[in-house]
């Protein structure tokens, strides 16, 4: 039976956003523009030896709206084309084993090459395995192909001539794709490190492009490597490139580090590089939701969001109860004065130099380390021993998916894998995937340029999905009644500063409190909001740091209570049905909010969360789609989606 997710394109999210009256002279960004800055092609040898055979070329005219046929033989097509998108293969082996397999001769030339040629070459095709009879086959199946994913990272012998001729085809795709005012395009990759993976981003044309080629964990593990890389790149063209690190979730500890990659103090040039090269994190995508964790979060009713790995309640702790208690024997029984094993440091997360006398830190430190609340935190401490904060970036969402197909509607979704494309067994064999995210951009066009550089001034946000619509400002005399305003961006701009920027207190409001100028719109085809909340983190007269959620804004007649809290917004959803009604929640929620609780000799970093009604988890609707008898109750089969704003910080 063929199974057709198709959908159809509609109005976009930024159309949506316009429809309040323009300010005639707005000289600030005033539109809204919805992309994806991580998406693999079968250029990846991860993606094709699992069965992806979508090139950059397919999966950009996707992006853009049109009909495409995925690799498991069914027609897709985006609900609302993306403004802008970036095909970002692996660096390692970039394009290899396509070329293994088409019969490249040098390639070939290897004992490796020829080895991994015909494994490849005897895989089953993904239509036959989507299409198995029962989950027992299909697992079959998928296990081949996730044998396969060995050839990704073996030894080819690629040389410097082949890599420049790959990533030349991969700039030219983008290039032909890119069609200012339309359809924007960006050439980069991603490199691989373990456990510190980023995306490398230019925004240069292909004159500048091809005077580089991609840096891959095979020229170093080190991603400080990677820096000095990209920092040349800029001296000898003039043109922009940023690194965008992902899915710190799942880096055990090691993303957010209060030390450098070799276990060394963390320098003032260490903090000024990391800064200019990395001015955005992926905060959400494919691989779980990287915002905040229970065990950092305790008093927030919403951390536990899409949670992946060791560190998620869709994996196990005991992982890291193990190393944990390994790591606490092993420097326990360490002699005095003698030096711990180097190999035992990396394995422990532990710096060199180390006592007897100091414990591991465990798990609460890899928690730490991995996710983006606490590195805000983190950034705050280090500014204050410092002073500059290499943890001073915005956030976006993205999809991570290996598919060539950047979709992450719960009710289409398409998976992480190619074998992870929609069949009656994904479910039970892959439910810990998450269908999201996307990044929204603040920008004043649909150019290369202006894109660009609204992410390196961190004028960006994320989302799990929905194109929820959201501004947020902060300054120090906000009214209350300019929350409604038409264009509250004018107001906003004109008296502050938006995400990602800096609340300066100057003499004429040295007593006031900041105020947050924020507004959360639906998109326009999906959930009604339930909530606005403002977390804010700072830094204390003792040096700790603090967290704090506000509800500052939320649907119907709720109130809250002394304790702070906000009872639920209710529920909707139909399991059975696998839909919801829109007959709670609100289209749009706007507030201006002071922040009582502030004080002028605290450092302090605020963003905005906003949280929409329940809605079906792509499980539920596939239960719904394929007649499952059980809908996956673990991950919840109800999810609350949601969008988080760059931050905008304050110090003394």
């Amino acid at each position: 039976m063929q199974y057709f997710f198709i959908v159809l394109l509609i109005i976009s999210a930024s159309a949506f956003a316009k429809s309040y009256s323009p300010f005639v002279e707005r000289k600030y960004p005033a539109s809204v523009f919805w992309g994806d800055t991580h998406l693999h092609s079968f250029l990846s040898g991860d993606a094709y030896s699992m069965g992806n055979r979508i090139s950059p070329d397919e999966a950009y005219r996707f992006a853009k709206g049109e009909t495409i046929t995925a690799t498991g033989g069914d027609k897709v097509r985006l609900r609302k084309a993306l403004d802008f998108m970036m095909v970002a293969d692996h660096a390692e082996n970039l394009g290899v084993l396509p070329a293994l397999v088409a019969g490249n001769r040098k390639l070939l030339a290897t004992k490796q090459g020829r080895e991994s040629a015909l494994f490849l070459s005897q895989l089953p095709s993904l239509k036959s395995i989507l299409r198995s009879d029962s989950e027992k086959d299909f697992n079959v199946g998928a296990n081949k192909l996730l044998a396969a994913k060995s050839t990704h990272g073996k030894n080819y012998n690629v040389d410097e001539a082949f890599t420049r001729q790959v990533w030349k085809g991969v700039v030219d795709i983008a290039e032909r794709h890119n069609d200012p005012g339309k359809f924007t395009t960006f050439a980069g990759y991603e490199y691989s490190s373990s456990g510190l993976h980023r995306n490398v981003i230019y925004s240069g044309s292909p004159d500048d492009t091809l005077k580089t080629i991609p840096f891959s964990r095979f020229d170093s593990e080190n991603p400080e490597d990677l820096w000095d890389y990209l920092e040349k790149y800029r001296e000898q063209t003039g043109s922009g490139v940023i690194s965008i690190p992902h899915n710190s979730n799942l880096s055990r500890g090691n993303m957010f580090k209060t030390v450098t990659y070799e276990g060394k103090s963390i320098s003032l040039d260490y903090i000024q590089t990391r800064a200019s090269i990395e001015p955005l994190v992926e905060i959400t995508q494919i691989k779980g939701d990287s915002e905040t964790h229970p065990l950092i979060s305790p008093n927030d009713e919403f951390a536990d969001y899409e949670k992946h790995g060791a560190f998620g309640s869709q994996g196990s702790l005991s992982e890291t109860k193990r190393i944990t208690e390994y790591c606490e024997k092993y420097y326990a029984e360490l002699p005095q004065g003698v030096p711990s094993d180097p190999k035992i440091e990396a394995y422990c997360k532990r710096p060199r130099g180390s006592s007897s006398k100091e414990k591991t830190s465990g798990t609460q430190e890899m928690i730490q380390g991995s996710y983006v609340r606490s590195a805000l935190q983190r950034g705050l401490n280090i500014q204050a021993l410092i002073g500059a904060n290499p943890y001073k970036f915005g956030v976006i969402g993205a999809t991570d998916t290996h598919t060539g197909i950047a979709t992450v509607d719960e009710d289409n979704y398409w998976g992480k894998m190619a074998m992870n494309e929609p069949s009656p067994y994904r479910a039970n064999t892959q439910s810990h995937y998450s269908a999201q995210g996307y990044a929204a951009v603040w920008a004043t066009e649909n150019t290369r340029e202006a894109i660009f550089a609204a992410m390196e001034r961190r004028e960006v946000y994320a989302t799990t999905g929905p194109r929820i619509t959201l501004r947020f400002f902060g300054g120090w005399d906000y009214l209350s009644a300019e929350a409604d305003t038409p264009d509250l961006a004018q107001v906003g701009y004109s008296r502050g500063v938006p995400m990602g920027g800096d609340l300066v207190q100057s003499k004429e409001n040295k007593d006031k409190a900041p105020t947050f100028l924020i507004r959360a719109t639906k998109d326009p085809d999906g959930a009604n909001l339930d909530r606005v909340q403002v977390v804010k983190s700072w830094l204390d007269k003792n040096g700790s740091t603090k967290e704090k959620i506000y509800n500052v804004a939320w649907s119907g007649k709720r109130e809250i209570n002394k304790d702070g809290m906000l009872a639920a917004v209710g529920s909707t959803v139909n399991l059975q049905e696998a839909n919801y009604q829109n007959t709670i929640g609100s289209p749009e929620l706007s507030v201006a909010w002071r922040d009582e609780d502030f004080n002028h000799s605290e450092a302090a970093v605020y963003y905005v969360r906003v949280l929409q009604i329940p809605t079906p988890r792509w499980t539920t609707y596939d239960a719904k789609t394929y007649g499952l008898e059980d809908i996956q109750t673990n991950p919840p089969a109800v999810i609350q989606e949601r969008a988080y704003s760059s931050p905008i910080w304050y110090s003394p």
